[in-house]
């Protein structure tokens, strides 16, 4: 991991994750998994009447990397518009970590904001 402050917050992430549970009333909820090395991710949100996230958690399993971008994430979505967070990209991920990543552990930051946009994808329907 590149500097020391930013693999503190991710391993203090990893730690200490915020949000990691599940919501008792969730509005979207989105799921993925990598097959390849056992990760997974379930996003749940619930949103007010204007498409405000209201209240987010996450639950799974996986490994350093994959746990703590969810926590990151999860805690990023808060407060943001479904439009906006449709919008978030892979660049605005890897930003929010703050750690250069190989090929293989790419897969495992990115795995939250699949589920997250699967989660959003349901909105649509």
């Amino acid at each position: 991991m590149a500097s020391s402050p930013y693999r503190e917050r991710v391993l203090d992430h990893y730690h200490h994750p915020r949000h990691r549970r599940r919501l008792k009333a969730p509005d979207l909820i989105g799921e993925k998994d990598n097959p390849v090395c056992g990760d997974r991710v379930r996003i749940e949100l619930r949103v007010d009447d204007e498409g405000r996230v209201l209240e987010a958690a996450f639950s799974g399993d996986g490994c350093i990397i994959s746990m703590a971008t969810a926590s990151m994430l999860v805690e990023h979505v808060y407060g943001r518009s479904v439009s906006e967070l449709r919008r978030l990209t892979q660049e605005d991920v890897l930003r929010m970590l703050g750690i250069d990543l190989g090929p293989a552990r790419l897969h495992c930051a990115l795995l939250p904001l699949e589920a997250l946009h699967s989660a959003l994808e349901a909105s649509r329907e």
